[in-house]
C-alpha cells in the first residue's frame, strides 16, 4: 500500500542541472531513510545519496559537490539537485526509502519504478 514515484527526469547538456523528485504516498506511519541510486546499461546500481530522518546526508565520491540531497518530512518527499551534469551521469534512477506503515511493527524497504536521466549534447 505504499508507493514511490519519481519525477524530473529528463534530457539535458553537459553541464546543465535537473531536480528529480520522489514522493512516497499510502499507510505511511513513518520514513527513516530515503535515498537515490541509479543504473546505467551494463553496470551495476549504485548509490548516489542518501539521507537519514535527522537530515545527515552522504555521497557518492563520483557526485560530491554537484549533487545534493534533501527531504522535505511534511511532504514524504526527497529531491536530489543535480548540478555541473557529466555524460557519465546518464543512468536511470532509482528512489529507496525504509518505511514504516500503520499496523506493521517492522519498517520495510521500497523502491520507485525509477527516472531516466540522460546527459548528452
Amino acid at each position: 500500500q505504499v508507493q514511490l514515484v519519481e519525477s524530473g527526469g529528463g534530457l539535458v547538456q553537459p553541464g546543465g542541472s535537473l531536480r528529480l523528485s520522489c514522493a512516497a504516498s499510502g499507510s505511511i506511519s513513518s520514513i527513516n531513510t530515503m535515498g537515490w541510486y541509479r543504473q546505467a546499461p551494463g553496470k551495476q546500481r549504485e548509490l548516489v545519496a542518501g539521507i537519514t530522518s535527522g537530515g545527515s546526508t552522504n555521497y557518492a565520491d563520483s557526485v560530491k559537490g554537484r549533487f545534493t540531497i534533501s527531504r522535505d518530512n511534511a511532504k514524504n518527499t526527497v529531491y536530489l539537485q543535480m548540478n555541473s551534469l557529466k555524460p557519465e551521469d546518464t543512468a536511470v534512477y532509482y528512489c529507496k526509502a525504509l518505511i514504516s506503515t500503520y499496523g506493521s511493527s517492522r519498517s520495510r524497504l521500497y523502491w520507485g519504478q525509477g527516472t531516466q536521466v540522460t546527459v548528452s549534447s
